[in-house]
């Protein structure tokens, strides 16, 4: 290493930084990678395909992600906010399981190891240490923050015992470094996806309103770099594409006393031989990933079948997909579904997820669509907040993840499915898009609407009981007798990107869409349409009907049932569709229910009925009514909507 190339002491560093306008507002965010990349000497291509893949360039106005990572270089802070963390399963009144034939589970706290914490959740302070920057700086200044990032690069291209060379085909293991990855399939697929960024280039605008471009350009990794950091072994037997470097982590299957049904953590089957598989469900963990881990390999405790970390998208497997993770709250919806959980606890304020995570995401999502035949629509990737109680009384303690946050539309297009206007553009069903970055919804993030969260993006429209902007949320008459909030946690009268609806009024400004069995308006300026026109089938009441029940499952009939197994009730939910009313429908299917109360497979059967159901998108949930009580019609062929 020659002195030309040493990196100057952390006050040096801090002046430095001061003297060339960061944290001032004299540099454009695309000046601020070149002159940290400088100061640091790491290649510009470098620091900002890491970023990218952490926050896509965004500041995010000084927001945490839900993993208390701070900033474009997503600087991880967790320690202050792992007070009161807990995992979203052990809270509440849902059951995961969701099968009501079943005693209870009984939820049990885990505590979070503050003495363990991960050194990929506490890379701030290492930042601090190498920059001379207060931690303050750091979360909210995005010059100081990307002055932390790359500082800590270089940190990590010297650990590894290289030079810092200008050449980006040197920098694989400290990219891989970065990542905080003890894994070697994580740290390898990490460092991939970042080169892949080099090679392909990128550009788009960030949230301070500038552009920033990473020109394409060949780069070919010493991947043999990888070496020097002296990795875990990628854990063998995964059901994941190759490329992600999934670790199989798996849940456990025994039982837990003598009582014949008294076994953990899920429930074996033979999917999608015996079920199809109807649905990916995206979760948010509330827990970091040591305590996810944990949790999932308690026997006591619920299951889902993936795990994915946020700092780098790391993809830990826990159930093969033939059989059923518990952690829906339905138990329908959990015999036909995939469970994902992404990390994230929920630090007060934290309003995103990484880019990293998102990647592989998706990249697992679009495998397992492929392959068991999952439309990849909001009909079917659904989050655990679209998931129906059983019954009227679980309505209420149903989850809220992965909340108003989560990016959608981001998320379909790294699907390869982005959302479009589809028909012509008086269309009555329309599909909810709001642009994600300047939609602010006004959520509270504490316990009273004083407690507001920071400004930031979201994916979710807040539905109003009248067309004004001083009128109260809607009423779900299934979570609250009163008007709906705007804590972040309450989904009760929102709709969220990609979700479809049927327009019921148009004033002005302003839309209504048939929700819950009421007219929910929002304000739809023409000019920044939150609705693209779509095409498919609605459904409406059958005439001669005065209503028709609403279901959180699809039931069979109990004449399909055998003596030998209990029938399971059809219990309608608090919610009736009217006449004049209109409900888009995701899919039909025939009522079926996996019953799987013994500990050995060949005891389990699906019961399949003659009874049909149509999915409909009712409110934020999903919800099923019976095809007899409705009739099927193409949104095309729909009276026009009032004005």
């Amino acid at each position: 290493m020659t002195a030309a190339l040493a990196t100057p002491p952390a006050q040096a560093r801090s002046s430095a930084a001061a003297e060339h306008g960061t944290g001032a507002g004299k540099s454009s965010r695309a000046e601020l990678f070149r002159e940290a990349g400088e100061r640091h000497h790491v290649p510009e291509p470098v620091l900002l395909a890491v970023s990218y893949l952490q926050s896509r360039w965004d500041d995010h106005r000084g927001a945490p992600s839900v993993d208390a990572g701070f900033g474009p270089m997503h600087l991880t802070d967790a320690r202050a906010a792992l007070a009161e963390t807990h995992h979203h399963h052990s809270s509440g009144d849902e059951d995961p399981r969701g099968d009501a034939s079943r005693p209870p589970l009984v939820h049990r706290e885990t505590p979070v190891d503050q003495e363990r914490l991960p050194a990929s959740l506490e890379t701030l302070g290492r930042a601090a240490a190498l920059t001379g920057l207060p931690a303050s700086r750091l979360r909210t200044d995005p010059a100081a923050n990307i002055e932390g990032g790359a500082a800590l690069l270089a940190d990590h291209q010297r650990s590894a015992g290289l030079p810092l060379s200008p050449d980006p085909a040197q920098w694989y293991a400290a990219v891989a470094a970065y990542s905080g990855a003890e894994e070697t399939g994580a740290a390898r697929r990490f460092a991939d996806d970042v080169f892949s960024l080099i090679n392909a280039g990128e550009s788009r605008r960030t949230d301070d309103g500038t552009v920033v471009t990473l020109p394409p350009a060949p780069v070919r990794p010493e991947t043999r770099q990888l070496e020097r950091l002296g990795l875990k072994a990628t854990v063998p037997g995964a059901e994941c594409p190759r490329d992600l470097g999934c670790d199989w982590t798996p849940a456990p299957y025994q039982m837990l006393s003598e009582e014949p049904g008294d076994f953990g953590n899920h429930d074996l089957s033979d999917r999608p031989r015996n079920q199809a598989i109807d649905y990916i469900v995206i979760h948010d963990t509330e827990a970091t990933w040591d305590t996810t881990l944990r949790l999932v390999q308690d026997p006591t405790y619920v299951s889902w079948h993936y795990s994915l970390r946020s700092a780098d998208g790391h993809i830990a497997n826990h159930l093969r997909a033939k059989d059923v993770g518990w952690h829906a709250g339905n138990w329908y919806v959990n015999s036909k579904s995939i469970g994902l959980e992404h990390e994230g606890f929920l630090a007060e304020g934290g309003q995103w997820y990484t880019e990293a995570m998102y990647r592989t995401s998706a990249r697992l999502v679009r495998h397992l669509a492929k392959k068991y035949g999952v439309p990849l629509d909001r009909a079917h990737v659904i989050g655990h907040d679209n998931v129906p109680g059983t019954v009227p009384a679980n309505v209420a303690g149903m989850h809220q993840d992965p909340g108003p946050y989560w990016d959608w539309d981001h998320y379909f297009d790294l699907l390869g499915k982005p959302f479009k206007a589809h028909g012509r553009p008086t269309s009555p069903l329309v599909t909810i898009r709001p642009d994600y970055d300047s939609n602010t919804e006004p959520y509270y993030c504490g316990a009273t609407p004083a407690d507001l969260c920071p400004v930031h993006g979201s994916a979710s429209i807040t539905l109003r009981s009248e067309p004004r902007d001083d009128a109260p949320p809607v009423t779900d008459v299934g979570v609250r007798p009163s008007p709906g909030t705007w804590s972040v946690y309450n989904h009760a009268a929102r709709v969220s990107t990609g979700q479809k609806y049927v327009v019921a009024e148009r004033r002005g400004d302003w839309t209504a869409l048939w929700y819950l069995g009421q007219k929910g308006w929002f304000k739809n300026d023409p000019r920044h349409a939150m609705t693209l026109p779509a095409k498919g089938l609605v459904a409406r009441l059958r005439p001669g009907l005065d209503s028709a029940p609403l279901y959180g499952r699809a039931y069979p009939e109990p004449a399909a049932y055998p003596a030998d197994i209990p029938v399971q009730p059809l219990v309608p939910l608090q919610y009736t569709l009217l006449p004049g009313q209109f409900y888009s429908v995701g899919q039909t299917v025939n009522g079926e229910y996996y019953h799987s109360k013994t500990f050995e497979l060949a005891g389990h059967t699906v019961v399949r009925g003659a009874i049909r159901y149509h999915q409909v998108q009712f409110g934020h949930r999903i919800m099923f009514v019976k095809a007899d009580d409705v009739v099927l019609a193409s949104a095309a062929g729909l009276p026009p909507v009032p004005n």
